[in-house]
């Protein structure tokens, strides 16, 4: 080895060599192992410089394509943080590829009192020395504004291994191909959201019942991309992806995990992170061989250590600039905030995120939630962070089950859920609102079940949320009966109506809009099979069709993707109210009918926003109305001359046009209409 540089962590290819740069506080030595293509290792190098804490050497001679992994000596003691084992092969936190996942063997284990002396190194994946450049042409990121955006939230494997026609299925590839792009362009999101697709382990409890990991929150490697998503083994597939779909219009978000390894806890495996400075990348208590488990895996990623952060902005960055994605998902990101105080919406995470030249200009979403004390934080995030919207989520299901008392919590959801994000700045468009995502039911399954049906998972039915807000209309699961499956259909049009109507960001579940059902199973983490798989087979074409009938008509109407919140003020530019809630009878709502908890139907006037500035794009209203009861007769208000009310959209006569309609009509039980004011 020669003396190399300390940066870029990684190992980098220069031409005619490569140089590599590890991080590790408190190691004695650090060695780089080559492997052949077998995996047999062929030479053991000491790194010979260090600046800092960072570890560096270069070998001149080696290509892209090399194999090679890191073994660290130091002290094995657990009471003060330190778990070294140089038995064990560790891969690199910046690896660019990994050739697999480990197989499970007792050697992967370090030690928990005492170290492990068995070699790791024939079950352990080895990583590669990658060229990372890939040819972008004319390429050009959407840079869809948020207020535009309509999210798809899908996984790679569950997407495309059933696509008709599709090639490379259950791979980056196949969603490069011409058959899926053809279906994300005509139902009209603006933005596919994957589930994880960093590098990721399938635990061994879960390869023990002859499961896997599915969705992927058990990082391996923040650098990487899954081995299981790349059919031929090469970077360049999820770039190309990227660019696919970048060229008809559609974004790329990653769902990330950086709150958490999959090394678990202190009886976890040694695969990485622990190996190279346990002390360092993870939050632990005071009695150091424990960590802390904000997280519900084991462990906690220690943000606030400096060159940890470093790793994960450098992650960031990474996917951003070299893979070309749009923006991220943060899983659990109330753990990215944590301080040893509690969440800080200030903490240094956020601050280095929101100054970044790079990240601050892409579509930041959290998860605004972790198992920790206090962990709870929807709509505290800081600007320019958007956040998953559960109590969204929950106030539809249940407004359209029936529950009472929910007019109120429906009109503030459908109205950007001001009481939670009208501060700091922050838009409407910081809600995301879901009705469903890949944690819990489908939306068929949403008005088929009651109740969760998990037993496939091996837990005995235990893992899972408990309380769905579902409703399967009398009978559990599939039926034969023409009555129930008609009000299960117009439940979903109405819960879908009612998502695409609504201010704020909204996410639909890849598969719903085909009425793809997992029997139930409201914790499918573990199914890769068809339970998971979307039957394209079996698509319900109508909704289909209904479903991209609502995207159309959100993308046509300015009024549902406001950035400004409505508040029921007058217009500075005319003097017109920008939000009235009216009764059916057509006058406005009293306190009396906002706390009256047997209201069923919400009926809310949208107009442009106050403060709505004179350049922006303008349109006059829109009539919506939301009808959990029985039919009734609405009073419409009144309109200036020459214009009229027509109704687009009917949920309980979904293949009706547009219709000019009079100054009262007619609204079916338990149905969503919207009318728009127009020229007569």
């Amino acid at each position: 080895m020669l003396a190399g540089r300390a940066a870029p962590l990684g190992a980098s290819f220069d031409g005619d060599g490569v140089n590599f740069a590890v991080f590790s506080e408190h190691a004695e030595a650090v060695h780089l192992c080559l492997f052949d293509d077998h995996g047999t290792e062929t030479a053991r190098l000491a790194m010979p410089e260090r600046d800092g804490d960072i570890w560096y050497g270069r070998v001149p001679g080696l290509m892209p394509g090399q194999l090679y992994g890191y073994r660290v000596e130091g002290p094995f003691a657990p009471r003060e943080g330190h778990r070294f084992n140089p038995a064990k092969l560790l891969l690199d936190p910046y690896a660019r590829r990994l050739t697999g996942h480990p197989t499970w063997h007792a050697s992967l284990y370090g030690g928990v009192e005492a170290p492990d002396p068995h070699d790791s190194a024939r079950y352990m994946p080895k990583c590669v020395v990658e060229d990372t450049s890939f040819d972008w042409g004319n390429h050009k990121a959407p840079n869809t504004p948020l207020e535009e955006s309509i999210i798809y939230e899908a996984h790679v494997k569950g997407l495309t291994k059933k696509f008709p026609d599709a090639d490379h299925p259950g791979h980056f590839l196949s969603l490069a191909s011409d058959p899926v792009l053809e279906h994300l362009i005509k139902l009209g999101v603006t933005a596919v959201e994957l589930l994880p697709v960093q590098a990721f382990l399938n635990d061994r409890f879960l390869v023990q019942k002859g499961l896997v990991n599915y969705w992927g929150y058990q990082t391996l490697g923040f650098f990487s991309p899954e081995p299981r998503y790349l059919s031929q083994g090469r970077l360049w597939e999820f770039q190309y992806t990227v660019a696919r779909l970048h060229s008809v219009g559609i974004e790329v978000i990653l769902d990330v995990v950086y709150n958490h390894t999959c090394e678990g806890d202190e009886n976890g495996p040694t695969f990485s992170f622990r190996g190279l400075d346990n002390r360092s990348y993870y939050r632990l208590h005071e009695d150091k061989r424990f960590y802390h488990n904000d997280t519900g895996t084991g462990n906690s990623v220690n943000i606030e250590h400096p060159m940890v952060l470093r790793m994960v902005l450098d992650s960031l960055r990474y996917w951003s600039t070299t893979m070309g994605v749009d923006g991220f998902r943060f899983d659990l990101c109330s753990t990215l905030g944590r301080t040893e105080t509690g969440f800080d919406r200030e903490s240094a995470f956020f601050k280095a995120v929101r100054q970044d030249p790079v990240l601050a200009t892409k579509k930041l979403i959290a998860e605004p939630w972790d198992i920790g004390p206090g962990g709870y934080q929807l709509g505290n995030y800081p600007p320019p962070f958007a956040e998953w919207n559960d109590q969204y989520r929950d106030g539809v299901r249940r407004f359209w089950r029936g529950d009472l008392g929910h007019v109120p919590v429906l009109a503030d959801r459908i109205t950007g859920s001001a009481g939670l994000f009208d501060h700091s700045g922050r838009h409407a468009t910081s809600s995301v609102n879901l009705l469903t995502a890949h944690d819990g039911f489908t939306l068929t399954d949403v008005v088929s079940y009651t109740e969760r049906h998990n037993e496939a998972n091996g837990e005995d039915n235990r893992d899972g949320h408990g309380e769905n807000h579902s409703d399967n209309f009398g009978v559990e699961g599939p039926t034969d009966d023409a009555e129930i499956n008609a009000q299960r259909a117009q439940r979903r049009r109405n819960m879908m109506a009612t998502l695409l109507l609504s201010q704020g960001t909204p996410m639909i579940l890849a598969g719903d809009e085909v009425g793809h059902s997992q029997n139930g199973n409201n914790n499918a983490y573990a199914q890769d099979n068809d339970t998971t798989w979307i039957d394209w087979e079996a698509a319900d074409e109508a909704f289909l069709a209904f479903t991209r009938l609502l995207i159309s008509f959100r993308k046509a109407h300015p009024i549902l993707r406001q950035k400004r919140f409505l508040h029921s003020i007058p217009r500075k530019v005319d003097g017109v109210t920008d939000l009235f809630w009216w009764r059916p009878d057509g006058t406005e709502m009293t306190r009396a009918d906002w706390t009256n908890g047997h209201m069923k139907v919400l009926c809310a006037e949208f107009r442009m926003a106050s403060g709505t500035p004179k350049y922006a794009q303008r349109e006059d209203a829109i009539y919506l109305a939301f009808n959990s009861g029985d039919a009734t007769a609405l009073t419409l208000p009144s309109l200036p001359e020459g214009f009229c009310w027509v109704r687009h959209i009917d949920t309980s006569s979904p293949d009706l046009g547009a219709e000019r309609v009079g100054t009262t009509i007619q609204m079916a039980a338990n149905s969503v209409i919207a009318l728009v004011e127009e020229p007569v």
